[in-house]
């Protein structure tokens, strides 16, 4: 079991002697910086390759990223082709994929052979999406065929589909082996799989049948049939399921990898934890951007400061345009009401509050039910009970915020108790009624089949206003009776 975590954290002692080692090493780190960048600016490119090697493979990733954006590629490419070549093709996965086209454009053929042969299949099926068509046919023209035809068959799966994410290098076994058996299969092919801790048992035809764990098999007696201590009921991915959902039943069942199949049942591989953490970084970033209205038209892996301010600005404007014009309406709203703001010119000042938390209260709700989605732990389905949840919760927070303005109103503000009520009585059925179009947006439009995190936000922030306003108006009428 991990310290920390359900037993306890770390003595206060040792946890105050990690923090320091920590802050150490990013002293260390922060220097070895600068010393690299002097070094190479003084053209001492040997020297700052000693400094290099003092790192593990992806901090020395990292400063040759800092390296590339302080100076230039061309320096990054002669550090880079300075490493030992077995520590060169460990960096050389863990770099950005748009340093890795420079690299490869800027090292030899043969080197560029030599790192990629040395790749685990899944980084090296990643850096060749990455490659342009004519370089990748010239590395494919030095691979020996069987691996070639393999290569092809991954690249051709469409993006984004579990196929683009696994390996072919996992353990598998067959029904009839032996423990023993199975044992001394593992310790010959061990070193080149990707992970040993779960074994997949396959049958005639590559069908998969069941799953074994490493563990399970070293504490079983050695003449035992894997048959008969495999697991049957595992879960598995096709090989054209979407990257979210790998990515979803990754988070639900808290494995370390996940086997692939095909339409046929047949195993073509496997998907790791550490390929999916980077999907999760993905998904979680597109969802952010789509619930701030960011459409990236670009559809690249640049990063904010790597983006250009005009890409930037195209990305942003398609939902800040069409806010805008949802935003006419509320202007039309206020005009419509005019004469009567103008017998109570104080009803003025509480309207940013107004619109504010109204705003505030629908994202919140839209928020958790957006987040609620996309882990599924509720569906369209629950509208009903999501309907009263909300509810209840609107009244209750409406009822608080009400009663705080009213004291407020009343006594900070100086005005009447209609005024007042004219106020509380617009925060309390606004708060409402903003958690229940909050709640419900995000499952309507996931309903039609659209990306509540796309529309969800946007849409309640428009829709909220002019219910906000509505709302204090008919107040004003109904207390204030203009």
């Amino acid at each position: 079991m991990i310290p920390g975590k359900g037993q306890g954290a770390f003595p206060r002692e040792r946890g105050d002697a990690m923090d320091t080692a920590m802050f150490d090493r990013d002293l260390v780190w922060e220097e070895s910086l600068e010393k690299i960048l002097e070094l190479v600016e003084e053209k001492k490119f040997f020297r700052a390759r000693d400094e290099l090697v003092k790192f593990n493979a992806v901090e020395i990733a990292e400063l040759l990223e800092e390296v590339t954006e302080e100076t230039d590629i061309r320096d990054t490419v002669i550090l880079f082709r300075l490493l030992p070549k077995d520590v060169s093709v460990e960096v050389f996965a863990e770099l950005p994929g748009d340093d890795q086209v420079d690299i490869i454009n800027g090292i030899t053929d043969r080197e560029t052979e030599f790192i990629l042969s040395e790749m685990d299949f899944d980084d090296k099926i990643d850096v060749l999406e990455e490659l342009p068509a004519n370089i990748v046919d010239k590395i494919l023209e030095k691979t020996p065929k069987s691996e070639r035809r393999l290569i092809n068959t991954f690249l051709n799966y469409p993006e984004n589909c579990a196929g683009t994410l696994m390996t072919p290098d996992y353990i598998s076994l067959q029904k009839d082996w032996t423990v023993r058996e199975a044992l001394d299969h593992i310790k010959r092919e061990g070193m080149d799989a990707e992970t040993v801790y779960t074994c997949y048992v396959k049958d005639t035809g590559r069908k998969l049948i069941g799953i074994v764990s490493l563990s399970t098999l070293v504490i079983t007696d050695d003449d035992i049939r894997v048959k008969d201590i495999m697991n049957t009921d595992f879960v598995s991915e096709n090989v054209y399921e979407d990257q979210e959902e790998v990515a979803a039943d990754f988070t639900r069942y808290g494995f370390i990898a996940i086997p692939v199949v095909d339409n046929e049942f047949r195993l073509v591989g496997i998907i790791t934890f550490d390929d999916i953490l980077d999907v999760i970084e993905e998904e979680a970033t597109e969802d952010i951007e789509r619930m701030a209205g960011v459409i990236d038209f670009d559809d690249s892996d640049r990063t904010y400061l790597e983006t250009s301010v005009w890409q930037h600005a195209l990305n942003r404007l398609p939902w800040l345009l069409i806010l805008m014009v949802a935003y006419v309406f509320t202007g039309m709203i206020i005009t419509s009401f005019e004469d009567a703001l103008s017998e109570v010119i104080s009803l003025v000042a509480y309207m940013p509050m107004l619109m504010g938390t109204g705003g505030n209260t629908g994202s919140q709700a839209s928020t958790l039910i957006i987040r609620g989605l996309a882990t599924e732990e509720v569906d369209t389905g629950d509208a009903l009970k999501i309907l009263w949840k909300e509810l209840r919760i609107g009244v209750l927070i409406g009822t608080i915020l009400s009663a705080v303005n009213f004291l407020r109103v009343c006594f900070l503000d100086g005005h009447g108790p209609m005024v007042a009520l004219t106020v509380c009585g617009a925060m309390l059925f606004i708060v409402i009624f903003a958690k229940l179009i909050g709640s419900m947006i995000p499952l309507i439009v996931k309903k039609v089949k659209l990306d509540p995190a796309l529309i969800a936000n946007p849409a309640i922030s428009s829709v909220s206003d002019a219910v906000a306003l509505s709302i204090y108006f008919l107040m004003a009428r109904l207390f204030l009776g203009i």
